[in-house]
């Protein structure tokens, strides 16, 4: 569900100088485009589960095998794929994984960073990371980080570290439930850092579902299966102060979150992200529930100010559909999922009163918690996965082929206006 936000202009230069690009929000002056750009390729199978820009490329992960260019040449693309950002050109970039990338960041010297449940990177034993070449696809030798077993679902690069969350307990044999710190040019796990997540009871399996940086890499939000976080009680969701040498469990936190939104789910919260200026974070939810006061199937609104127990500043409730992934861009919250509807604490499977259609992506203005008019459509399936917002527009990745009421494999792209 990786949804990160790079500009493509910052991540080039910081790439050419051979530093590790910042996490960086982009703030859009405007609401995007409704008219997806024509060039963008075509995955042809499965789902697009993240997007990252390295200087002029693009590129995409998920669990497919094939792509086709927008003139219809197919071609064979195991699990990754890059091309062109600016006219949809096919990179020669093809690395041969044997399993499916669900999270990817921007890397130094022309190097990305790909994060899942594969086991091998071109023929050699690398589980769940690795770090590889844009031009060629080589895997970076000196990166030798690896997990024990699950996935790698979220990843973030800032300065000498990378962050990794998913379903682990170790990275290179190192204990690390669900969320580690890796050294960004050797995969070494930092030694200090350990979040010490943990789950409500013995039984229950720890998991980072998402989790995002702050402007600055100061602070990290992290969405999943636990209950509490650097020794402090935090259920679904912690903000951790990262700026020293170990985790610390911010004294901000919500109990909004504590009560279950339906018995099958031991964590609701899937996908999550700042603001430009770090001032609130959007989080969206799953959760098979509704009801106007319940924060399930829900993009929800906290802001950063202050200390202590939070609520949320809004809700905007979908009526009883998953949203999987948001980007915030200043002008707009933008969320996607399987939804029908946004505006609809009414309804349940249904449109209720005050409800406005939304079919598979939607925007929400920030200030108000409001639907903004923007509405491009989507054919639903599963939902949208991944969303990257850069300096000229919305990338957005799924698993069907309609986007904007055109023809778009899996992957497309909203301009700015």
């Amino acid at each position: 569900m990786r949804r990160r936000l790079f500009a493509v202009v910052t991540v080039a230069v910081a790439t050419l100088a051979g530093v590790v690009p910042a996490v960086a929000q982009v703030a859009q002056p405007a609401v995007v485009s409704t008219d997806p750009v024509d060039w963008t390729p075509h995955v042809l199978d499965g789902t697009v589960h993240a997007i990252a820009t390295v200087g002029d490329t693009v590129v995409v992960g998920g669990t497919f095998s094939a792509v086709a260019t927008a003139e219809g040449r197919q071609y064979r693309r195991d699990y990754l794929l890059a091309f062109d950002a600016t006219d949809g050109t096919l990179r020669p970039f093809a690395p041969q994984l044997d399993g499916p990338v669900y999270a990817l960041a921007a890397g130094a010297n022309g190097t990305v960073y790909a994060g899942g449940a594969f086991r091998t990177v071109n023929g050699v034993a690398q589980r769940g990371l690795a770090r590889l070449s844009i031009a060629n696809g080589a895997r970076v030798g000196g990166f030798t980080a690896g997990i024990n077993w699950g996935d790698v679902r979220a990843l973030e690069a800032y300065g000498r570290w990378l962050y990794a969350g998913g379903t682990f307990s170790a990275v290179n044999r190192v204990p690390r439930l669900g969320l580690a710190r890796l050294d960004a040019a050797s995969g070494a796990v930092d030694s200090g850092f350990d979040a010490a997540l943990t789950g409500a009871s013995a039984e229950q399996r720890v998991r980072v579902e998402d989790f995002a940086l702050a402007p600055g890499g100061r602070r990290l939000a992290v969405a999943g299966a636990f209950v509490q976080a650097a020794g402090a009680p935090r259920v679904q969701l912690a903000l951790l102060d990262t700026s020293g040498p170990k985790a610390v469990a911010v004294n901000w936190y919500t109990d909004l979150f504590r009560d279950p939104c339906n018995s099958g789910y031991d964590t609701y919260l899937r996908g999550l992200d700042f603001a430009p200026d770090g001032s609130y974070l959007v989080v969206v939810t799953t959760g098979n529930d509704t009801g106007p006061d319940r924060p399930c199937d829900a993009a929800v609104r906290f802001n950063m100010a202050g200390t202590g127990a939070h609520n949320a500043a809004w809700i905007n409730l979908t009526g009883g559909n998953t949203l999987l992934s948001v980007a915030v861009t200043g002008s707009a919250v933008y969320v996607g999922g399987h939804q029908l509807w946004l505006d609809n604490p009414h309804g349940n499977k249904n449109a209720g009163a005050g409800a406005v259609s939304r079919p598979g992506i939607g925007a929400i203005d920030p200030r108000t918690g409001k639907a903004l008019p923007w509405n491009p459509t989507r054919s639903r399936g599963v939902g949208v996965r991944a969303f990257l917002a850069t300096a000229h527009g919305l990338w957005v990745g799924s698993d069907t082929d309609r986007l904007g009421n055109e023809h778009h494999g899996r992957i497309g792209m909203f301009p700015l206006p």
